[in-house]
């Protein structure tokens, strides 16, 4: 099966260059972009399978973008994880409404973040994301 694409919206380069590194190494294809402006631009030309969104964020934030994503036909079916570093379950029901598949809270560890993206996979009835993170001599256990 060929590498998933994934592409990371986030306003944080430390957080964007741990996903990307943690992501590439699990055997990811990983894009980014520092805003939901520039990632709805980017999800539009390059068709990531999976978009991880952070939801506040400059420019346009996360909820925005999602529903931009959702209303144009070549990324309204692609699989979102919304993730946040707020605490309230108002944002998760905001992500969600807007078309999320599922929404998170930061912190996450790494095992927890590939767990809630195959979530996100089987809600758009995509395939599996990458190996079992837990499966010894899976590229996320090397």
């Amino acid at each position: 099966m060929a590498p998933r694409r994934i592409l990371v919206v986030e306003d944080s380069p430390d957080i964007r260059e741990l996903w990307r590194l943690w992501l590439t190494l699990s055997g990811f294809i990983v894009d980014e972009a520092a805003n939901g402006a520039e990632g709805v631009q980017k999800a539009r030309e390059q068709r990531p399978d999976l978009v991880l969104m952070d939801l506040l964020m400059p420019v346009m934030d996360g909820v925005e973008a999602i529903q931009c994503l959702r209303a144009h036909a070549s990324t309204a079916d692609v699989a979102i994880l919304a993730i946040t570093a707020v605490s309230s379950g108002e944002a998760a029901q905001r992500a969600r409404a807007a078309g999320a598949d599922a929404c998170v809270s930061k912190p996450l560890m790494p095992e927890d973040l590939l767990i809630h993206m195959q979530t996100a996979l089987d809600r758009r009835g995509k395939d599996h994301a990458s190996p079992d993170p837990l499966t010894p001599g899976s590229a996320a256990t090397r």
